[in-house]
């Protein structure tokens, strides 16, 4: 069937993970967070990605609110950056995260087209809302779904079945598009068409299913629907 639905990952496809320590690490002050940001940047999103699938794993749900806290205070440790104020500074900034360049001009012409356009996200419904709004978004998208409607992280299918239940369509007339290798193949699996966003060149992962595309960036998925 053909395609009558885009949903996407939030944190890493529409919104830049990156930006709340680049941001921080130019504030004045801030030297020492300049030397690490990028690293601290990639420690805090490694853990923070861990912590749901352990979570998941164990029956252990928490919102990604606490997961993000978590991570974050992984990486300030690995780094040695004692520092309650940029701590708060960080988490302030993740609540605002801006979204990718190529965003907003490509969800306004999926939408011109008439295609339904959302969001699945493991970000809670408050967290999901702050990025949105920050980003100027909310015109452009039909819905934000948040995985605690159904209490398990990403890729436990039932947070994949959100999407039909909320649209009311079929899986294969859903494309799902994610920066995260592991959410596109479990989308892949569970039905979906799928896109991976690929920004940093990554190894395809090793997984039960693969990603039916594979994308530099954002821009060319209205001309690929």
């Amino acid at each position: 069937m053909p395609i009558t639905t885009c949903i996407f990952d939030a944190y890493g496809t529409l919104f830049d993970v990156n930006a709340a320590a680049r941001e921080a690490a130019r504030e004045p002050g801030r030297t020492a967070l300049a030397e690490v940001w990028p690293k601290l940047a990639a420690d805090w999103r490694s853990k923070q990605l861990e912590y749901t699938w352990l979570r998941a794993v164990a029956g252990q749900h928490c919102d990604f609110w606490q997961v993000t806290q978590d991570g974050l205070d992984w990486a300030l440790e690995a780094a040695k950056l004692d520092d309650e104020e940029l701590r708060e500074t960080l988490l302030a900034l993740y609540w605002q995260l801006s979204a990718f360049p190529e965003v907003p001009d490509m969800l306004a012409e999926l939408q011109g087209a008439g295609f339904k356009t959302g969001i699945l996200s493991n970000g809670s419904p408050e967290m999901l809302e702050g990025a949105v709004k920050s980003a100027g978004l909310s015109e452009l998208l039909n819905a934000t779904l948040s995985v605690e409607t159904v209490g398990i992280f990403k890729p436990h299918v039932t947070v994949y079945d959100m999407v039909c239940d909320h649209f009311g369509c079929a899986n294969d007339e859903v494309l799902f598009v994610s920066s995260n290798g592991w959410d596109a193949c479990g989308a892949a699996g569970y039905g979906f068409q799928t896109a991976w966003v690929n920004r940093g060149g990554a190894p395809m992962d090793r997984l039960y299913a693969k990603p039916h595309h594979v994308l530099a960036d954002l821009t060319t998925i209205p001309a690929l629907v």
